[in-house]
């Protein structure tokens, strides 16, 4: 028999760090937040020729683990400095993923799936600066920055749910061009860091760039892209005609393809204006801007398209 001043358990205040489902989701938008910040630092890191900044890893060179006062050391090793913060963020939802009240299985193993994604990261970094900046690592460095955001937007949208599971809101044939979406967002990346690898901007003005047309891989590049576009105003178009998200989905995917579209057509416009002004740095870190922008609200009307509760 407990006492009138004990504290029942139903009462009793929760332990540091054990979240609530929706306080959990703040700690997954940090990790995400961090994640695409360092996209963007990397891409200034190759913008400005810093990429051999520091010629070494994970010191910046054999005698320094720090780079003296100079502009692009500081450039390359803040962006590794900024990897910690990342680090640390993404630590925090592994953390919380264990407190988090209910605990869920299938939000720890997607919160170590980004553990291991920036872990694969720092190596994959590390490899780049040893070989010079080649661009088919350089490449692959930021295709894995794709993976990880894509880790991070599920983790998200399963993160205030009760449960795992999740029930369509949409009729197959949208769920399949969403599905298709992804696959045609996910060349369109691909076929993006090849147009990267065969251009300017590799890091470092006596970078290897890859032995392809520069102007070739540009029309490839733009073809995925107008391809992608036609397919989202097609699923656009399907799902303003199904009601089935009106009062299922807190998310509704016809309110997020509208952003997607947007963030389509500015992509499109950056991308030819850049290419006609001869690829300017500032031009092609907002195309990186709106390509994570682009990537995201993919992944986010796909998984829009299920409720789950």
């Amino acid at each position: 028999m407990t006492s009138a001043g004990a504290t029942t358990k139903a009462n009793r205040p929760k332990r540091p760090l054990s979240p609530s489902p929706q306080q959990y989701k703040t700690y997954v938008t940090a990790a995400g937040i961090s994640l695409a910040v360092i996209v963007f630092t990397g891409a200034a890191v190759r913008l400005t020729d810093a990429g051999l900044g520091c010629e070494n890893w994970p010191a910046c060179t054999d005698q320094r683990l720090t780079p003296e006062w100079e502009l692009h050391g500081w450039i390359e090793f803040g962006n590794r400095l900024l990897s910690g913060v990342v680090a640390i963020a993404v630590s925090l939802a592994v953390l919380t993923a264990y407190r988090r009240q209910p605990r869920r299985s299938d939000l720890i193993r997607w919160a170590w799936g980004l553990v291991a994604g920036v872990a694969a990261q720092i190596v994959l970094g590390g490899i780049t600066v040893r070989v010079d900046l080649h661009p088919a690592l350089v490449g692959s460095h930021y295709l894995l920055s794709m993976v990880l955001l894509w880790n991070v937007v599920v983790l998200w949208f399963k993160a205030n749910a009760d449960g795992p599971s999740a029930t369509p809101v949409v009729p197959p044939l949208e769920q399949n061009l969403g599905r298709v979406l992804i696959g045609l967002a996910s060349l369109v990346a691909v076929l993006g860091t090849v147009v990267t690898g065969t251009g300017p901007n590799g890091g470092d003005a006596d970078a290897e760039r890859l032995p392809f047309v520069f102007e070739t891989v540009v029309q490839n590049h733009s073809i995925s892209v107008w391809v992608f576009l036609a397919t989202t105003l097609f699923l656009a178009k399907k799902l303003h005609s199904s009601p089935a998200w009106i009062t299922s989905s807190p998310y509704p995917p016809h309110r997020i393809i509208r952003w997607l579209l947007a963030a389509s057509v500015l992509q499109g416009a950056v991308g030819y204006l850049q290419y006609f002004r001869g690829v300017p740095p500032l031009l092609v870190e907002l195309h990186i801007v709106g390509a994570v922008s682009v990537w995201v609200l993919t992944i986010g009307l796909y998984l829009s398209m299920f409720k789950r509760v």
